[in-house]
């Protein structure tokens, strides 16, 4: 395999995203549609799509494709600076696909996560460290469990610095990321009650890396063992769906690091990334750009 900047591992499927006109419809009621789309979905197939946006060369691996997905997975990208050498094609089954109400900033997302991560529902890569070769950070998604461990132990392994997601503060992913961005949805699931700043806490006193704590469009809080608690208000800027700002969010957090940002800088790029990418619909056909990216931190950034 040939140097790339990124390598990536975790959820790659296909989203149908479908933009109500108005609100969302009640029970046995109808809603009409404003937009709809089947692409790329995700938390690392987006974040490859947006990196490739940003002018780096990624490799990418983790869920299987299957009948209904490796077409159109490996049609979006073939023209794109990411490497799909490494993708396992499955024709035993139909391959992972969710579909998303969106209403202004709310979604409602309808798959078969939870079965397809159970005990019985394996069909992702287990990675060796030839696959890491050439790479110089990567990104690490959480949710194939045994496997996303033996990612980050591979990492450590090949002094490959990498950014993740969602994971507890004691967990293996969390104390030797070089970054960890936490979103306020899984705070509320697993630290039900407790003050952000208190979680906080709790992730910078396991590991040396950067902790951020998102919170949609409030106020992210950001530190490190030893350090202050930091805050940075969101980008207040006017989405056209939200779908997508948080594998943005890890995309920009990953391009900090490949860039060697310091923390201030980590958080603003990050942030402003996001912020760009919601202000057009869909995400995989409107990646954010470092033009957009700079312009959202020109007219936003006196907050």
């Amino acid at each position: 395999m040939k140097d790339t900047d990124i390598y990536l591992y975790g959820q790659i499927l296909m989203t149908n995203s479908l933009l109500l006109q108005a609100d969302m419809p009640p029970r046995d009621g109808y809603g009409e549609l404003k937009a709809r789309y089947r692409l790329i979905g995700g938390e690392t197939a987006i974040c490859a799509a947006v990196l490739d946006s940003l002018g780096c060369s990624v490799r990418m691996e983790g869920t299987w494709m299957g009948r209904s997905t490796r077409d159109g997975v490996f049609a979006y990208f073939k023209d794109k600076k990411v490497d799909l050498s490494l993708i396992t094609y499955d024709d035993t089954f139909d391959g992972l696909e969710d579909y998303v109400l969106i209403e202004g900033e709310t979604r409602t997302c309808l798959s078969t996560f939870d079965a397809f991560q159970g005990p019985e529902g394996y069909r992702w890569n287990r990675p060796t460290i030839d696959h890491l070769q050439g790479c110089r950070v990567a990104a690490i998604d959480p949710f194939f469990g045994q496997a996303s461990e033996d990612v980050a132990r591979l990492c450590v392994q090949a002094g490959l610095p990498y950014v993740t997601i969602d994971c507890k503060h004691d967990s293996y992913l969390a104390m030797y990321a070089a970054v960890s961005a936490i979103s306020g949805e899984f705070l509320r699931w697993q630290y039900p009650g407790e003050a952000r700043e208190s979680v906080l806490q709790r992730y910078a006193a396991h590991t040396e890396g950067l902790t951020l704590l998102t919170a949609g469009g409030g106020e992210l809080l950001y530190s490190r063992k030893n350090g202050p608690v930091r805050r940075l208000q969101a980008y207040r800027v006017m989405p056209e769906s939200t779908l997508g700002a948080g594998d943005t969010f890890k995309a920009g957090c990953t391009y900090a690091l490949y860039k060697g940002m310091d923390d201030d800088r980590t958080a603003e790029f990050a942030s402003a990334c996001a912020a760009a990418a919601i202000m057009k619909f869909p995400i995989p056909l409107y990646p954010p750009t470092l033009e957009r990216i700079a312009a959202v931190q020109a007219e936003y950034g006196q907050r």
